[in-house]
C-alpha cells in the first residue's frame, strides 16, 4: 500500500517557475515506478513524466520535454516535478501517481496508487 500527497501547486504568471512535490508513505515506494499526470476541466487525464524506480530512467510528454524534470529521492520517499518556462496550458490539477512495477509507464491504467492533486494555474 502506498499512500501520495501531493503540494507546491498554486497560481504563477506564464514564464514562472513551480516545483510539485509528492510524499508517499508505505514500504514499497523504494521500488516502485512514479508518475505525473495532469486534468483540466472537460479533459481527459494526460500523462506528464514517468521515472522508474532507481531514478536511472525518466519520460516526459512532447508537450513538457525540455521544461518540466522529474527526480525523486527515496531516502525521503519524496517524488518531485520541476516546471519551468509555464505556459497557460500547463493549468491543471496534477497528480503523482505510482506503479508496482519499477519501470515507468504513460499509461494511467497502469497505475496503482494516486494521490488527490494539486492545482497549478498559469496566468497569461
Amino acid at each position: 500500500q502506498v499512500q501520495l500527497v501531493e503540494s507546491g501547486g498554486g497560481l504563477v504568471q506564464a514564464g514562472g517557475s513551480l516545483r510539485l512535490s509528492c510524499a508517499a508513505s508505505g514500504r514499497t515506494f523504494s521500488s516502485s515506478a512514479m508518475g505525473w499526470f495532469r486534468q483540466s476541466p472537460g479533459k481527459e487525464r494526460e500523462f506528464v513524466a514517468t521515472i522508474s524506480w532507481t531514478g536511472g530512467s525518466t519520460y516526459y510528454s512532447d508537450s513538457v520535454k525540455g521544461r518540466f524534470t522529474i527526480s525523486r529521492d527515496n531516502a525521503k520517499n519524496t517524488v518531485s516535478l520541476q516546471m519551468n518556462s509555464l505556459k497557460p496550458e500547463d493549468t491543471a490539477a496534477y497528480y503523482c501517481a505510482a506503479r508496482l512495477p519499477p519501470w515507468g509507464s504513460r499509461l494511467s491504467d497502469e497505475y496503482d496508487y494516486w494521490g488527490q492533486g494539486t492545482q497549478v494555474t498559469v496566468s497569461s
